[in-house]
């Protein structure tokens, strides 16, 4: 090769590795791949060796031939609640933090894959949804740059609704089971706000709507807070689980029920007492 071309290559590999090297994210980056090689050394560990001494255990270990990755089968979506996507991707790589998320779509609708799907993310918290008080080890966390009280950007919805479609087909989702932080958490989280368009991504199937034109009424003796546990959401504090339910379903975040909000809920309930036949 002559003297030239040599020392072209050699500059263009020194400026290839120097912008690698400055790569805000690289260290972040490089403690995440320590941490999933010690998570698979855990899951490769033979599990003779995790059972406790004073257990009657078998002398040799059988182990099945039948099993897989845990795979998640709920889809929760929130806001950032920051000032930008950047801002966003600072908190999920500090360490003392303690929240993270699959997904980040920014503004110009930018995908961050920051987690293995089938890794368990932080950010539901303390949670619950039906009888699922552990949100995290089930679900993909989606987190949308927004600071909670403005539109969402087209962009970022028809990035959404691209990685929804991945992820309800790869997993088998049911469309039932794509909900909102502020439904999981009511008395903590109102993400992702009442600008979010659920209704646009129940039509696409992920999430479920209702008739708007529709005058149905609760079942005698059905209460609301019956209704909404029916439902999914947690009553534990009721007027949180009303609210949260009026944000997602009415794009309203006042406390009283109208026979608008009652005959939605009433819909909500007859399709999950059908679906759950």
């Amino acid at each position: 090769m002559p003297i030239k071309s040599l020392l072209i290559s050699t500059l263009f590999l020194s400026i290839v590795l120097v912008a690698c090297n400055n790569f805000q994210y690289s260290s972040t980056n490089k403690f995440y791949k320590k941490q999933t090689k010690d998570l698979v050394k855990q899951i490769k560990l033979d599990p003779s060796l995790q059972i406790v001494n004073d257990l009657p255990s078998a002398k040799q270990w059988v182990g099945t031939t039948n099993f897989d990755l845990r795979k998640p089968n709920f889809v929760i979506i929130h806001h950032t609640a920051q000032n930008s996507c950047e801002q966003t991707l600072r908190t999920f790589t500090l360490e003392r933090t303690k929240v993270s998320a699959h997904y980040v779509i920014c503004k110009d609708g930018t995908i961050h894959h920051m987690l293995n799907d089938y890794m368990r993310a932080w950010h539901g918290g303390i949670a619950k949804w039906g009888n699922n008080t552990d949100i995290n080890s089930s679900s993909i966390g989606i987190e949308i740059d927004n600071n909670g009280f403005e539109p969402f950007e087209p962009a970022q919805i028809n990035s959404l609704l691209s990685l929804l479609e991945k992820l309800k087909i790869q997993y088998k989702i049911p469309a039932e089971n794509f909900i909102g932080h502020g439904d999981i958490a009511p008395k903590r989280k109102v993400d992702p706000n009442i600008h979010f368009p659920w209704n646009q991504l129940a039509q696409n199937g992920y999430g479920i709507w209702y008739n708007p034109d529709s005058t149905k009424n609760l079942p005698t003796g059905l209460s609301i807070p019956m209704a909404l546990s029916i439902v999914g959401y947690d009553v534990a504090d009721t007027s949180a689980a009303m609210l949260a339910f009026k944000r997602h379903f009415r794009q309203d975040s006042t406390l009283q029920m109208s026979k608008a909000d009652s005959s939605v809920l009433s819909q909500l309930v007859q399709r999950k007492l059908v679906g759950n036949k």
